[in-house]
């Protein structure tokens, strides 16, 4: 069997010695990667309070449906691109990449920033006169925008991690995939502190400030060569690089980590596309802003921004994930992975217990510990069993894991926070059922001038509403959800390390000799399923869900071809191009 893969193997070299074997190359990538999420945290932690903002409050007052609708799709892109991309990474080269990304992801920006004008120019009447006729525009507008951004990091993400992994030396990859990710946290970091502000001013300014930062990213590229590429020159067509990249997806191990892994991913996914709009809605942390003192901003009614709550997540992984990823070196990385997600379950279950700020704090340090231990080393994980010269390949079926989970959860949580979670629509309901107010009456309301009302017709205060819709609706039962399916996806991670342990120390594992045969039996219920979830929705309600279509696509795809991947594979055994022994089948690293 294949000796340990040296990027996976625990390592035992001191820390100054690791750390001095990073090039310069790999510093200049990961400063780039600071700059890049500078720029993207900017504008995605305030986008989901944004989103659903009033008009009347300067906001394009979409839906959490509309709003989750385009989150899935965001994740599609974002997610599924990345793995032709990295093909085309390591083909044409990294440098190129990063700039045609920067290029997509400036123009992206800009449309989101000037969606409501550009919606504007385009109806000839301000928004809200085209909203109440509906013939506004500003929904298609911002969806093109989003989706220019996510391609823009579609093709940032391998180009830029794949010059990483070609940088990474073996000796020091968990110490280097967690300093990669706390330089990606302290862009993180101070994005939206600086989104925070600004906003406050214009909101357009949050998206002006980002396209402008991303712009710095051209500079580095003048200042080192592209690297070269490992073993012989690469001639593929497009078109061949695009049919590697797909059937690369059906190598069992790396098909069943994705497929297991995504739970994970469905659960994170909340802290940054439904917990700022929970924080905003139910979240009580005037004790929190008194506590820090005058100098932090506040929203009108005395709170810490949900902007400054979340970002204690990006503060500690800028702090600490070097030492989490100096510790996690120790061991093998599923064992660091499972125990990572079992912390993050915890922690994303805690926030449906208390509306305190400082209970919700405590709940996002404990949720990024787990995320510590669990995301970067996902990287790791799949860099070790990345064949040299395909490491941008590899980086970007890293993606593939998160956006089935992102845009599944996308959907799931939209959905559910529309009817069980808004605190607007939950007062809309309480005025229905609770104080007689006509239906009429209510649609009539603007968004901005519904808890004004329901405060008149009770007497209550911004505080006591909450409170009373907190008790009535119980807005935290969407935590228990999304918790219990970071558990499912924690015990599946568990099965798949007993299976892929089991088949290394036994070659003739069925595991290794037909794990086509597994991946597909695991493709029919998987295809089965999201066919079913695009129909449902299409009868129900007569909506084409967009993300829930290519997923079902995709996965058809790599249905049809695990059966040209298993004729090609029985050609090159009788021809004698394979070793065709049933060791190939599973390296034997750590993982």
């Amino acid at each position: 069997m294949a000796a340990p893969t040296a990027g996976e193997a625990p390592s035992r070299a001191p820390f100054g010695e690791q750390l001095r074997s990073f090039s310069r190359v790999f510093w200049i990538a990961n400063w780039m990667e600071l700059v890049e999420r500078f720029a993207y945290y900017g504008v995605r932690v305030v986008l989901p309070v944004y989103m659903v903002l009033a008009i009347s409050e300067g906001g394009p007052e979409l839906t959490h449906v509309q709003k989750g609708s385009i989150y899935a799709l965001w994740a599609v892109v974002q997610s599924f691109v990345p793995i032709f991309t990295g093909g085309f990474a390591d083909r044409y080269g990294f440098k190129l990449n990063i700039a045609v990304a920067t290029v997509l992801k400036i123009v992206g920006y800009l449309v989101m920033g000037y969606c409501i004008r550009l919606s504007e120019l385009l109806d000839g009447v301000p928004l809200a006169e085209a909203r109440a006729a509906g013939t506004d525009s500003v929904y298609p507008v911002f969806f093109s925008g989003a989706m220019l951004l996510a391609l823009g990091t579609a093709v940032f993400k391998p180009g830029l991690q794949g010059l990483i992994a070609h940088e990474m030396p073996s000796k020091a990859a968990s110490l280097g995939w967690s300093v990669f990710y706390q330089m990606v946290n302290w862009g993180g970091f101070i994005g939206p502190l600086l989104a925070g502000y600004l906003r406050v001013l214009e909101w357009e300014y949050v998206f002006l400030a980002c396209a402008a930062g991303i712009a710095f990213n051209f500079v580095p590229l003048f200042f080192f060569a592209e690297p070269p590429r490992d073993g012989e020159e690469d001639t593929r067509t497009p078109g061949a690089v695009l049919k590697e990249s797909l059937l690369g997806l059906l190598e069992p191990r790396l098909f069943f980590f994705t497929m297991c892994f995504a739970g994970f991913w469905l659960m994170f996914y909340q802290l940054f596309d439904i917990l700022p709009n929970f924080i905003d809605d139910w979240v009580d942390s005037r004790a929190v802003a008194d506590a820090l003192g005058d100098w932090v901003p506040r929203t009108a009614d005395g709170n810490l921004p949900q902007e400054w709550m979340i970002n204690l997540n990006a503060g500690m992984i800028m702090l600490t994930a070097f030492l989490v990823g100096y510790a996690t070196g120790f061991v093998r990385s599923l064992p660091a992975i499972v125990l990572g997600i079992g912390i993050s379950a915890v922690a994303i279950y805690g926030l449906g217990m208390s509306t305190s700020g400082w209970w919700t704090l405590g709940c996002i340090a404990l949720f990024s510990i787990g995320e510590m231990s669990a995301s970067p080393t996902k990287m790791r994980y799949l860099a070790s069993i990345a064949p040299r010269g395909k490491q941008g390949l590899y980086m970007g079926y890293v993606n593939m894991t998160v956006g089935i989970g992102w845009s599944v959860g996308s959907v799931v949580a939209g959905a559910m926070y529309e009817t069980g979670g808004d605190k607007i629509n939950l007062a809309k309901r309480y005025l229905l059922e609770h104080e007689g107010m006509s239906a009429s009456a209510i649609a009539a309301l603007d968004r901005g001038a519904v808890l004004d009302a329901l405060g008149q017709q009770t007497g209550m205060d911004v505080w006591e509403i909450r409170q009373v819709l907190w008790d009535t609706y119980a807005p935290y039962e969407m935590w228990s959800v999304f918790a219990a399916i970071g558990v499912a996806s924690l015990v599946f991670l568990l099965m798949y390390d007993h299976l892929v342990q089991a088949a290394k120390h036994n070659p003739q594992h069925s595991f290794n000799r037909n794990g086509h045969l597994w991946v597909r039996a695991a493709l029919v219920p998987i295809v089965l399923g999201f066919s079913y979830a695009f129909y449902a929705k299409l009868q129900r309600s007569g909506d084409f869900d967009p993300a829930i279509f290519l997923l079902a696509a995709l996965f058809v795809a790599l249905l049809l071809a695990s059966f040209v991947a298993q004729r090609s594979d029985s050609s090159n055994d009788h021809d004698g191009s394979s070793d065709g022994s049933p060791e190939a089948a599973v390296s034997d690293d750590n993982g």
